[in-house]
Order: C-alpha cells, then structure tokens, then sequence
C-alpha cells in the first residue's frame, strides 16, 4: 500500500520528494498539476484527484495552505468523508488553529478513521535537507505508526501528547522565529541607516553568541537583498495571526508579536506576501522613509 501525500507546494513538494527518494511508495496530488511533474520524475504516482490518493493509501500526508484546503481535500461536512478516511490514518503537517485541529480529529475518528497532527518547524531549505524538525500528537498507537515514516524528511520528532498538543508547540516556536527574524532585520536596517558597513554588522553577529542557524540562514538574505522565497510572508501572517488568536484565546499577552503583525500585515499590504519573510525589511524602511 502506498503513502499519500497532498499538498506539493513550498514546503510540500520538497518533503515529498525527501520522501520519493528515500524509495517510499508515494501517491500524490495537487490542485496545480504541473507541481507534481517533479515527484513523477523521482518514481511517486500521481493521483488523478484526492480520492484516488485516499483509495490506494493507508496513510495520508496532507501539507495543505489553510483549513479550507484541509476540507475541500478531506471533502469534509460531506458523506464523502467516511468513504475517504476511514480504516486511514490523516496526518496534518501544515499550520491551522489549534480549535480547527480538534474538531477535525473529532469528525475523523467519528467515521472510523485514525488522525495524527505533525506540524514542522523549518523552511524550505531544511525540507530539501530533510533537516526538518516534527511535532506530534494524537492517539499514541497512531503516532508509533506515523513518526518512522517521516524519517526522510525529519531529521527529528517530538511527542506532544493529545491533539491540539503539537500545534500548540508548533505556534510557540513560530512567535519565536517571527520576533527573531523581525529582529534581525531591524537591526540589520538600524545599522544600515547608521551609515555602517551592513556586512561589517552581520559578520560581526556572525562571530558572536547571537549567531544562529536562523541568522546564518537569513543574514545573507538581507545582505543581497535575496527576497526569493523560503517561508513566504504571507504565510508569516498567517501563522502570525494564528499565533494572536490563540493568546487571545487564553488572555495571554503576545507585545512582541503584536508589533510583528503589523509590520507583516504592512509587507503583504505593499505586494510582497510572495516575497520572502526577510522582505518585512521593505515595511521598515517604508516607516523609515515615511517618517523622514
């Protein structure tokens, strides 16, 4: 039986292909088709449409944009549903609202089917390497079953408990990484409106305690004014909104992110949601400029 996966964009068809090469029988689908031209190349199957990828599949992999997605594919709130998913395992690796992801287990286990949440905190450039770092939650017999297959893509994993558990982690990481890299292209605009060398600046954040995998990731970004794509700023917002709802949800004050979600929501506002998240450098200069 194959594994299936849906959803070959950013970040999807990178994993899926970690998957292909790692000679895991795959079936995949995508709702732009020339996206899974790749995967056919490496040896997966490409599904005509998400039935067909639930039929031949016992587990699904689903890295899906947005909630919508997740139910157009699942055809949830449809008797289709139970045609798809049940005696199948669901994993949800994308990023949605902890509240959706408990509703949707609850829909999935009531016709029978097993559900697995398995965010991942990384970018593109991790995905390519397998380098990604996986979040799990959900029925532990389910879980034991899911994490060897993420192998390829996943050169860790952790057990969050029940779902909505690893999302929860997966937006705790995300508030630190959208503070970290808004901070770092602040910083990095601060000392270049200073009149400082800007590869003096990040060379010598490079040589300190500060540097980090993220920095060195996206110091040379910033340098070369690189704004091609490795987590989108769009889906910074996104994950930024996410973030905010779910402090709202639980009176938890969220400064920090607030100031970010601003800023973020000015960068797609201005045309670069496409752009890389780096690009919010183009909304602090727009304030910068503003103000002058």
């Amino acid at each position: 039986m194959h594994i299936g996966f849906i959803g070959l964009g950013v970040m999807g068809r990178p994993m899926a292909l970690r998957l292909a090469s790692a000679g895991t029988p795959l079936v995949v689908w995508n709702r732009t088709p020339h996206r899974a031209e790749p995967l056919r190349a490496a040896g997966a199957e490409v599904a005509a449409d998400p039935a067909e990828v639930f039929a031949r599949a016992e587990v699904v992999l689903l890295m899906l944009a947005d909630e919508a997605a997740m139910d157009a594919v699942l055809a949830r709130g449809t008797p289709e549903l139970a045609a798809r998913v049940a005696g199948r395992t669901v994993v949800h690796m994308g990023t949605t609202s902890p509240g959706y992801s408990g509703a949707l287990e609850a829909d999935i286990r009531a016709v029978g089917g097993r559900y697995v949440e398995a965010p991942v905190s990384g970018s593109r450039v991790p995905a390519e390497q397998g380098r990604l770092v996986a979040m799990l939650a959900g029925e532990p017999a389910a879980v034991d079953a899911v994490r060897p297959l993420l192998a390829p893509m996943c050169h860790e994993t952790f057990t969050c408990g029940a779902a909505p558990g690893a999302l929860l982690l997966k937006l705790s990481v995300n508030l630190f990484l959208i503070t970290l890299v808004t901070g770092l292209t602040e910083a990095f605009h601060f000392a270049e409106r200073q009149g400082l060398d800007p590869r003096l600046f990040l060379d010598v954040l490079d040589a300190g305690p500060l540097a980090s995998p993220v920095s060195r990731m996206k110091a040379p970004k910033l340098r070369e004014r690189d704004f091609a794509v490795q987590a989108a700023a769009l889906d910074v917002l996104k994950n930024n909104r996410l973030v905010a709802e779910a402090a709202r949800e639980a009176r938890v004050a969220s400064p920090l992110l607030d100031v970010c979600h601003a800023l973020f929501e000015e960068t797609v506002a201005e045309g670069h949601g496409g752009e890389d998240m780096v690009a919010v450098l183009k909304a602090i200069e727009a304030r910068t400029d503003g103000e002058a």
